[in-house]
């Protein structure tokens, strides 16, 4: 066996008791507490930033294809499902879906308010099963092959402010002229806290729409495009061009809500320096925590070396010594933070204001390669700071370090 190591297990706080121990405690505790508060910190900083994203890309997919126009902002001009492009992306194998899309302005009226919306008008292809995470009450849209549905589903802001429910009916007079009206049923509210969505936005029904423009059974708005990896948008923007038809354009959903997605990725900037906080703490503690080990031990050293050991080996004590610390810290840290983030994402224990934070709950996002990454981090660096105070090994003279006390 390892000479160093044999010594650094048999000085190691089960073999010990009193100050020693009492050291080696603080300092699994210290590691431990760091390694799990930064591994929750990712956690809910990858659960917000998923949560968010997620909401986005179910109510607009990833990238966004219609037709170049000028006009009005509110609608798209119509494009065809007989595209180049509709017909093509099925052989594209970094695309899992597209739907078809419409937008038309108008006014809802309920009994007593009226409010300015934007329809939304979606098929049966509308990926509905990512959507319900959004729907609070009611259901989805039931669509028909023979007719249009009057069925809509208004965000719980909206309907709060026109007093509705799901089952009622309102009229909804579309900005066209001449000015129409269609009277519609509400069977569901979704909320995503949004306010680009939940202030204006509600969904019905594609074929309402095409009625009213007097489009055909193949004329849309435009396509929503999903992707199976979200992390690639630049690559896959680049193959969308290349498939695309001369008159259409390509809009990323990223570059379109600009606002929200700058704001999540300047919150990696917060975990970073905190990271780099926890980092620092943790290797000064170790400095310091193996600075007293080595001052209590000072006695061993000398008689280590009167024996005829070399710097090197009792260096590689105290070192042996200060891995096994943090090992033992990164061991009960991840547990700690585990169990933290199962009961969080199983339960939701702690709940947040949706008016601040745009969710009712602190979200827990599980990226294995960013907890091994950050335990090798925390492992690499406080490893390597061992290294510094056990230099001052060197300097212990057997005489005097026998007559230390």
């Amino acid at each position: 066996m390892n000479l160093s190591y044999f010594i650094a297990k048999r000085i190691s706080f089960k073999k010990t008791g009193g100050f020693t121990g009492t050291i080696h405690r603080i300092a699994v505790a210290s590691v431990a507490i760091g390694i799990a508060i930064s591994l929750i910190s990712f956690m809910i900083l990858g659960g917000f930033q998923n949560e968010i994203s997620n909401k986005v890309f179910s109510f607009t997919g990833h990238f966004q294809v219609m037709k170049f126009m000028s006009g009005n902002a509110f609608e798209e001009s119509p494009t065809s499902k007989k595209t180049d492009f509709f017909k093509e992306y099925p052989s594209e194998a970094y695309i899992t879906h597209v739907q078809s899309f419409a937008h038309k302005p108008g006014l809802l009226k309920g009994d007593e308010e009226v409010e300015g919306v934007l329809m939304k008008g979606v098929g049966p292809e509308f990926d509905s099963i990512s959507f319900k995470t959004s729907i609070k009450k009611g259901r989805f849209i039931q669509f028909s092959d023979s007719m249009a549905s009057n069925e809509i589903i208004l965000s719980t802001k909206i309907a709060n402010k026109l007093l509705l429910d799901v089952g009622d009916r309102v009229t909804m007079y579309y900005v066209q002229e001449p000015p129409r009206f269609r009277r519609l049923e509400i069977v569901g509210l979704y909320e995503t806290f949004l306010e680009d969505f939940d202030n204006k936005i509600i969904i019905g029904d594609i074929q309402v729409i095409r009625n009213l423009n007097s489009w055909s059974e193949d004329q849309v708005g435009g396509f929503e495009v999903f992707v199976q990896d979200p992390s690639k948008l630049d690559e896959n923007e680049e193959l969308l061009y290349d498939i695309m038809d001369f008159d259409l354009k390509l809009v990323k959903v990223k570059d379109k809500y600009i606002e929200i997605f700058d704001w999540l990725h300047l919150l990696n900037n917060n975990v970073y320096v905190f990271l780099g906080l926890i980092l620092f703490v943790a290797a000064f503690n170790m400095v310091s925590i193996l600075f007293i080990l080595i001052m209590e031990r000072t006695q061993m050293i000398g008689i280590l070396k009167s024996l005829g050991a070399k710097n090197s080996q009792i260096r590689r004590i105290f070192v042996w010594n200060g891995v096994r610390i943090i090992g033992r810290g990164l061991l009960y840290g991840n547990a700690l933070a585990l169990v933290f983030g199962y009961l969080q994402d199983q339960f939701r224990l702690i709940p947040l204001d949706p008016v601040n934070y745009y969710m009712s709950f602190v979200p827990i996002f599980w990226n294995w390669p960013i907890f091994i990454t950050l335990n090798l981090v925390v492992l690499l660096v406080t490893t390597l700071v061992l290294f510094l105070p056990a230099m001052v090994i060197s300097n212990i003279q057997p005489i005097k370090s026998i007559r230390f006390d």
